[in-house]
């Protein structure tokens, strides 16, 4: 098998990707540390047509060399708002009738392979800070709280990492309701 080319991709361009429809989903950063991190949940959010990322408190923003290093260039494609506060950008997105969903182990959870959203939801996705998670009045604000289920010596993955896991299924779902 041959690898395909840049050409057989058939990718936008970044003018034309703006103008592109986007899923009714959103991405919000709190309070993330790692400039590798936010950028590579901008390119994973190009990837699934996110409509927009909400980025909150510490959790830097475009321009950024480091960013842009696991980006590469995808904080110039997808749409970003800051926001100071998280809880700020939860309650714009609830008045915008999002479900608010976090990704973070709590008691009551549910297990990301029993995933389901009402048809035609609107997911405001929360990822949190590498160390201390999604804030708890974050998680008070939630409509629903999702986990990953792991079975390492780590209780937890790389916040990317899980972000992007999230947001395929939740993309999977969304794509169904289309």
């Amino acid at each position: 098998m041959d690898k395909k080319t840049i050409w057989d991709l058939d990718r936008p361009d970044v003018d034309a990707y703006r103008e592109t429809p986007k899923l009714p989903i959103v991405v919000v950063l709190d309070n993330i540390r790692s400039l590798n991190n936010i950028g590579s949940i901008f390119r994973t959010s190009d990837a699934f047509r996110v409509d927009h990322l909400c980025l909150c408190g510490i959790t830097a923003t475009p321009p950024s060399p480091e960013i842009h290093k696991t980006a590469l260039g995808a904080e110039e494609s997808v749409e970003w708002r800051y926001y100071p506060s998280t809880l700020d950008a939860i309650a714009a997105l609830k008045a915008a009738g999002y479900l608010i969903v976090v990704l973070e182990q709590v008691k009551g959870s549910v297990d990301l392979r029993r995933l389901s959203y009402p048809a035609g939801a609107r997911v405001a996705i929360v990822a949190g800070n590498e160390v201390d998670g999604v804030a708890q009045e974050v998680v008070d604000a939630a409509d629903m709280c999702v986990e990953i289920p792991q079975e390492g010596t780590k209780h937890s993955l790389n916040v990317s990492v899980s972000t992007g896991l999230l947001l395929w299924e939740t993309y999977k779902l969304c794509k169904r309701d289309l």
